[in-house]
């Protein structure tokens, strides 16, 4: 039988070979993390779905997958294997598609946090749909918990976020996209608008506008442990569920600042400035999740897109100026 990469099966030197039904099951435990989950997902049970997964192990003659009592991890091998595994199975779908005859145009839904993304998703997007004329773009702007509901029903098939309840959902690829710093923003005629920069010192008993709890739960604990260790604890004075946009509408009617990630700065209004903090906070991490669910090389054609964009920007200035 003819042999390549980027059909049904691949095969081995030997007799055996490896056929897509095998590369879907171990990519859904790679998703997963876990052996009982992804059998279920599969409708399959657990000791069948571990054998596939060694028989898998034993044709490419490495070990894939380390196993733990409720849990596994990829091996340095598992990790290499994941992402060959991921474009055959995105190839394999959109052959099939073809092969059908199917109408549909291809669709590529990503949920993004704009405070990760303001300043390299239209340029990506840009680029993105000059290569793939034919290939639709669905922008998925939701609150947090919203996209953790989106992400584990499959919905979605690229994610860009901060908060750690999103990029711990299963079922995604996740990696680091890009770290942000901590800026004070704030009307132009606020107090602390007169200095450059700022200390963390200048925190201490400042009114600040937030993000609420129940959208953004992260935001809170995070902006306390951050404080922490300069002896003093953050002074809310209020918590907006809704977003940025809202908290932005929030700072032009209170004399009040708020904490948020440096990349904010590509939509503030003009109604506010911005200040950095030196020495500067701990920075906050942006992941990027390629969902294992459903594969899409469209999907990994944008990501690698972010990837060179976020590559090409400059570091946010170390002066507002």
């Amino acid at each position: 039988m003819p042999c390549f990469w980027g059909c049904s099966y691949f095969q081995s030197e030997q007799e055996g070979s490896v056929e897509l039904r095998h590369l879907r099951y171990f990519v859904a435990v790679a998703a997963h993390g876990s052996f009982n989950r992804a059998a279920k997902a599969l409708h399959l049970t657990q000791p069948a779905l571990s054998r596939q997964v060694k028989d898998l192990e034993d044709e490419l003659g490495v070990k894939l997958i380390e196993r733990g009592q409720n849990s596994c991890r990829l091996t340095a091998a598992g990790r290499r294997f994941q992402d060959g595994a991921f474009d055959l199975l995105a190839r394999a779908e959109q052959v099939v598609q073809q092969a059908r005859g199917e109408p549909r145009a291809a669709v590529v839904r990503v949920g993004y946090a704009p405070s990760a993304t303001a300043d390299l998703l239209p340029r990506a997007l840009e680029r993105f749909y000059a290569a793939h004329p034919g290939v639709r773009v669905e922008l998925v702007d939701v609150t947090p918990p919203e996209m953790i509901q989106l992400a584990a029903a499959g919905r979605l098939d690229l994610v860009i976020a901060l908060e750690p309840t999103v990029t711990e959902t299963p079922g995604f690829h996740w990696s680091e996209f890009r770290r942000l710093h901590l800026v004070l923003v704030m009307r132009e005629d606020h107090p602390l608008a007169r200095f450059k920069q700022l200390a963390p010192k200048h925190l201490r008993d400042l009114p600040l506008i937030g993000l609420g709890r129940e959208n953004f739960p992260a935001y809170v604990p995070h902006i306390r442990e951050l404080l922490e260790p300069h002896g003093f604890a953050p002074h809310f004075l209020a918590l907006e569920n809704d977003g940025v946009p809202t908290l932005f509408a929030s700072l032009e009617a209170h004399r009040a600042a708020a904490l948020l990630s440096d990349n904010v700065t590509a939509f503030l209004p003009r109604s506010l400035v911005w200040r950095p903090f030196r020495p500067r906070f701990a920075p906050i991490v942006a992941r990027i999740g390629l969902s294992l669910q459903r594969p899409s090389p469209f999907a990994r054609a944008l990501l690698e897109l972010l990837r060179d964009e976020q590559s090409r920007t400059p570091s946010a200035p170390s002066s507002a100026g």
